[in-house]
């Protein structure tokens, strides 16, 4: 399965995304890096890369992140690996967050998992 991460500023956002993605798609890969390792809000290198590294394998990664620094600090980390198959996508973090885990969860490629991703931007609630 495709692992997924998602990156915030908030780690109490990145993990409530993460129980949600999982409370859908409870058998796939996913990880929260979210704040600082003091508890305070930012984006981590570190927690990154370790939730990369934690949701790795053969599939590989989707990250999806909140906005600003964590973009920034998402393409530091991705600029050091060497793997070839970790994605970054731009999409709204919880929709596509549960979109990919579900996605993913069916067994899907990584490209077909960043696709589901894209697609949370035109989900409409209304």
């Amino acid at each position: 399965m495709v692992g997924i991460v998602v990156v915030s500023h908030s780690a109490h956002l990145a993990e409530g995304i993460v129980e949600l993605a999982k409370l859908i798609a409870q058998d796939c890969p996913v990880a929260a890096a979210g704040g600082l390792e003091d508890g305070s809000f930012g984006t981590s290198y570190e927690r990154i890369m370790n939730a990369i590294e934690s949701v790795h394998g053969s599939d590989g990664v989707l990250v999806l992140m909140d906005m600003g620094s964590a973009v920034m600090t998402t393409e530091m980390v991705l600029e050091d690996l060497s793997y070839d198959d970790i994605k970054m996508v731009d999409c709204p973090v919880v929709e596509g967050a549960v979109a990919a885990a579900a996605a993913s969860s069916g067994g899907l490629s990584l490209e077909e998992v960043l696709r589901e991703a894209q697609g949370a931007r035109e989900m409409r609630k209304f």
